[in-house]
């Protein structure tokens, strides 16, 4: 069993509410728009992280994480991205790729929206963690924590983190 904190769109934020929630996992996946490099390498600092660039990171990020990050976990394939759109609308970048050889798994961030649905055509799960940051049109901040047994997603999580003001 591995439990996973999900998060996205810091934008340079973090704090004690965010790293209580670390303290917790396993692992740490954040899916991009993490702004300045010091919110992802204090997460290292206390537990592993997989993580992807958003649009708005620079430099560092976009050299540190890359902008898909496609791996397996305890038998669940995970495809993460930060612009990937939702089932039936996927981003166009991926589209064709994600149709060709689905996840059991895909994550994305972008939006700020916290949504989690499942693609009956790719029998696949999507999660969007909506945004754990303060910068946003979002009004409450979140993230998501779940676990993985054998392959399987299982205890499903919305953490509320308060609003974002």
């Amino acid at each position: 069993m591995m439990k996973i904190l999900l998060l996205s769109d810091t934008h340079s934020y973090l704090d004690d509410a965010i790293l209580k929630y670390v303290k917790l996992a396993d692992e740490v996946w954040h899916v991009g728009d993490i702004g300045e490099i010091t919110v992802t390498d204090a997460l290292k600092k206390l537990k592993p992280l997989r993580a992807v660039y958003g649009n708005i990171d620079g430099a560092e990020a976009r050299a540190e994480f890359p902008l898909d990050n496609r791996f397996v976990v305890d038998g669940l394939e995970v495809w993460m991205t930060h612009i990937g759109g939702y089932p039936n609308r996927y981003n166009v970048r991926i589209k064709e790729k994600i149709k060709e050889n689905p996840p059991k798994l895909f994550i994305s961030g972008h939006s700020h929206i916290l949504k989690v649905q499942y693609d009956q055509k790719l029998q696949l799960l999507h999660m969007n963690p909506g945004a754990a940051g303060k910068h946003g049109f979002h009004q409450v901040r979140t993230m998501l924590r779940f676990e993985i047994i054998k392959g399987e997603i299982t205890n499903l999580e919305v953490i509320e983190l308060g609003k974002r003001a």
